[in-house]
């Protein structure tokens, strides 16, 4: 076989995948290689920058390994990966230290004043997002009040692709959707002065990199670049948006009708909607959400993430492992994971609640608090693992309802990817939840996907994003998964307590953090 190929790198917080497309979409090869990230005293979420972008090159050389003539068979690469966090680099292009992730909790109390603030109406007004600890600006600040020696080392502040970008190519530039929901304006997709100054960072605007519209414009794959992949000098590059949006984009947002609704259930639940022109953009007045440029002119994504999705789902297969550890039982998470499904449907609907605030760096949609934290309501003595086990499925769900009833009007289909997609009973329970159709992407790498999808519009493969959609999503969408009436009317009875119960927990939330704090000091 000798047909061109595109190729989409996910630079993903704990694997970085890279997957070898057909022009018309369909997959090809797949390779994986970890991505490791450590934990740091405070909340800090820290990744090597190196080995991040070593990780990379050994993920292209894999896929070399498995498709035939893929360094001449190659027509372009194209770049996402996990958003928000600081990704710092010096005048050589080298790491500054390490980058603090979307994961990193240390500055949410940083947050919490800037959303106190006065300039953060006119910061919201022009970003269409929310204010959280995982972004770069609180970001910056934490570094300037910690770790000054860094800022004064770096020359460039990136996202993770970002960065990538720079190791593949040598250019040092950002896509317009992390610019903008960070330090820009969505109307005008560039940077705005009154943001840096709302956010107390217009003295560190050289470090923002160029905005490139990865489907107007490539880089070149670097020579140094080439030798570390395997790949071709030369080979066109594409930096794509942020991995939300791409895997929005290879999930099927983009959709003739423009009714459909797009979640991302991952380590984060993302939860989506289209929006053509800034002027539809409906701002919620509590200041939450995000606001983020697409990859098509004038189109815009709504949207409200919870902070953990399925990093939910590893929490309690992991407590459910280390039990079976203390009796001498060894299982890994997957080998627990492979039967999930059928443990839950043993298990009766909505006998718990669980708030699905696990991430330490709290909350950040549809409400923004970093002191929240998960927990289960309703236990008795007659409830079992399996219970609890469904109850953290059936919490992500009605997260997911919570979010897009935010948004304005629930969707009458949704469209999901990411890991939590694979279980045929929270698909279920998101169909009942949401009182909406469900369905997937028949294949598992929307992000890598909708990166590629850029590239071939970028390339000149497909005239414009519709008819890559048209080719790359349509036929790979899913049979429509409908809502269970019998569940749909229990979750209907048990979201209003849900919705109850995450408003009155803040006090409890706050004393936490505070006792948290005094045992600290």
């Amino acid at each position: 076989m000798t047909e061109p190929l595109l190729v989409g790198i996910d630079a993903g917080t704990s694997v970085i995948k890279a997957v070898a497309f057909g022009l018309g979409g369909d997959p090809v090869a797949v390779a994986a290689v970890p991505n490791r990230w450590q934990a740091t005293p405070g909340g800090g979420a820290e990744q090597d920058m190196a080995a991040t972008w070593r990780a990379t090159a050994e993920t292209l050389r894999r896929l070399a390994d498995r498709v035939p003539d893929l360094v001449r068979r190659t027509a372009g690469l194209a770049v996402t990966g996990q958003g928000d966090g600081t990704w710092l680099a010096d005048r050589a292009g080298d790491p500054a230290g390490p980058a603090l992730l979307w994961l990193d909790a240390r500055a949410g109390r940083i947050a919490d004043e800037l959303r106190r603030s006065a300039g953060d109406a006119a910061r919201f007004a022009a970003t269409g997002t929310g204010i959280a600890a995982c972004q770069q600006g609180p970001q910056l600040l934490w570094l300037e009040r910690h770790r000054p020696e860094m800022l004064a080392a770096a020359a460039t502040a990136f996202h993770c692709k970002d960065w990538l970008y720079l190791r593949l190519t040598g250019e040092r530039a950002t896509d317009p959707s992390e610019a903008t929901l960070s330090f820009g304006d969505f109307r005008t997709r560039d940077y705005s002065p009154a943001v840096l100054a709302a956010l107390d960072l217009a003295h560190r605007r050289a470090l923002l990199p160029e905005i490139v519209d990865g489907t107007r414009r490539h880089g070149r794959l670097s020579a140094a670049a080439a030798r570390a992949t395997g790949l071709r000098a030369g080979t066109p590059v594409v930096l794509g948006f942020i991995d939300i949006v791409c895997s929005a984009l290879g999930a099927g947002l983009y959709d003739r009708s423009g009714t459909a609704g797009t979640s991302i259930v991952g380590s984060t639940g993302m939860h989506m909607r289209l929006v053509r022109g800034p002027g539809a953009v409906a701002l919620p007045a509590d200041r939450t959400g995000y606001t983020i440029a697409f990859p098509v002119p004038d189109t815009l994504a709504q949207m409200q993430s919870n902070l953990a999705a399925t990093l939910n789902i590893d929490w309690v297969l992991d407590l459910v492992a280390g039990i079976l550890a203390s009796e001498g039982v060894r299982r890994e998470r997957q080998d627990l994971l492979a039967g999930v499904d059928r443990l839950m449907e043993a298990a009766p609907a909505g006998a718990l609640l669980f708030q699905p605030y696990i991430a330490e760096g709290g909350e950040r949609g549809p409400f923004v608090d970093s002191d929240a934290r998960a927990g289960f309501l309703g236990l008795s003595t007659r409830h079992g693992h399996a219970d609890l086990v469904r109850a953290v499925f059936e919490g992500i769900a009605l997260a997911a309802r919570d979010c897009y009833q935010a948004m304005g009007p629930l969707p009458r289909e949704v469209r999901v990817s990411g890991g939590g997609a694979r279980s045929r009973v929270l698909r279920s329970m998101l169909a009942a939840s949401l009182g909406a159709s469900v369905r997937t992407v028949d294949r598992e790498e929307a992000g890598a996907a909708g990166a590629a999808m850029m590239a071939a519009v970028c390339l000149g493969i497909h005239a414009d994003m519709q008819a890559c959609a048209d080719h790359w999503v349509t036929p790979h969408l899913g049979e429509a998964v409908a809502p269970d009436p019998a569940l749909a009317a229990t979750y209907e009875r048990l979201f209003p307590a849900y919705l109850a119960a995450r408003m009155a927990m803040p006090p409890v939330w706050h004393r936490l953090a505070a006792a948290r704090a005094a045992a600290d000091a």
